[in-house]
């Protein structure tokens, strides 16, 4: 195959890549590093947490919450390339111990074991997926939504500078009814 027919094809993948998930939930747009570190903050990410970022893209808000916060991290990614490229980087980084991303649709997964759960999703994937998050996060649970906030889920605290929501979206009270 020519060396034109090769980069066509790739680049027809890679433009597939990055649309595609539109319908999924969100298109590929990675975070700011200081926007991440924001989301951490706010969060109050620690150690003893486990985060789960929903369409983890290339990895940031996983690989920084385990590096740089001492908390364990789930990615959730169904984009293929994303996914392998997450793969690549928790390998040479030697976080495997700490952080792993699941290949898969963010509507499958149980979010049970969430501590602090970040999204960069789109408002009607946010709308669609707030009952699901209320049901299983566990008391205590925090979420800090990216650009575009969850419509029925109580506002706990607004970082209006970098567009970012934190929710509690099962409180202690929550859990005895």
């Amino acid at each position: 195959m020519a060396p034109i027919n090769i980069l066509a094809v790739l680049v027809i993948v890679l433009m597939v890549s990055i649309l595609w998930t539109n319908f999924l939930g969100a298109p590929w747009l990675p975070s700011r590093m200081n926007k991440v570190h924001k989301m951490m903050t706010l969060a109050e990410v620690g150690p003893n947490d486990v985060l789960y970022d929903l369409g983890c893209g290339d990895g940031r808000l996983i690989i920084t919450a385990a590096r740089r916060y001492g908390a364990r991290a789930v990615g959730i990614e169904i984009d293929p390339l994303r996914y392998l490229w997450c793969q690549a980087a928790i390998t040479l980084l030697g976080l495997r111990g700490r952080v792993r991303v699941i290949f898969g649709d963010i509507f499958a997964q149980d979010y049970g074991a969430a501590d602090v759960l970040t999204s960069y999703l789109l408002p009607q994937t946010n709308a669609k997926l707030e009952k699901k998050l209320i049901n299983e996060m566990k008391p205590g649970a925090r979420i800090v939504a990216n650009h575009f906030p969850f419509p029925n889920l109580q506002l706990a605290e607004q970082e209006q500078e970098y567009g970012l929501f934190l929710y509690y979206p099962k409180l202690a009270r929550d859990a005895d009814q």
